[in-house]
């Protein structure tokens, strides 16, 4: 099954040249195996996601975290 949107970024996909087809298929890829590996990680070891959101919680409370501006990036 493709949502609707996927269906549309495919079919703009599709009307680029075949090098930047295989360019934009790669970086897909890429990203969804480094969305797998995140997930296998965390899921095989939920203590250390626990670990990590602690972490940031304490930041958070100390006042060490800072809104991030995406226009400043």
């Amino acid at each position: 099954m493709v949502t609707e949107l996927l269906e549309k970024a495919i079919q703009a996909a599709a009307e680029l040249p075949a090098e930047e087809q295989n360019a934009l298929a790669s970086l897909m890829l890429s990203e969804l195996a480094a969305e797998k590996r995140w997930a296998d990680v965390l899921a095989s070891k939920p203590e250390t996601m626990e670990r990590l959101v602690q972490q940031a919680l304490e930041e958070i409370r100390a006042g060490r975290v800072t809104e991030l501006d995406v226009n400043e990036i």
